[in-house]
């Protein structure tokens, strides 16, 4: 079984300018161990199962309030497949063909 979702994550009431938040957010991703690949808009992901995917989402949730964030906005899109293996450069190969 594969699972890729892409998240958008932001403080909200923070001002203007995000980095910081997402590039925190980025890097629980990555320490969670998920395969990461960031877009303009969203960061895709990729694990085994969901399991994995919503305990790294809470976590880098968890980093943005530690940062002194007061409220979290998310957005979250998943698609698990479990008649095929499927990856984020799968995905993408088969629109940039």
């Amino acid at each position: 079984m594969t699972v890729v979702a892409d998240l958008s994550i932001m403080p909200v009431g923070e001002g203007t300018s995000l980095s910081k938040y997402v590039k925190r957010a980025v890097e629980e991703l990555k320490k969670a161990g998920l395969k990461v690949d960031v877009g303009a808009m969203s960061t895709s992901v990729e694990a085994e199962t969901t399991e994995e995917i919503f305990k790294a989402f809470e976590k880098a949730k968890e980093a943005l309030f530690e940062m002194g964030a007061k409220r979290v906005y998310m957005v979250i899109k998943i698609d698990e497949r479990r008649d095929k293996h499927i990856s984020i450069e799968y995905k993408k190969s088969a629109i940039l063909k």
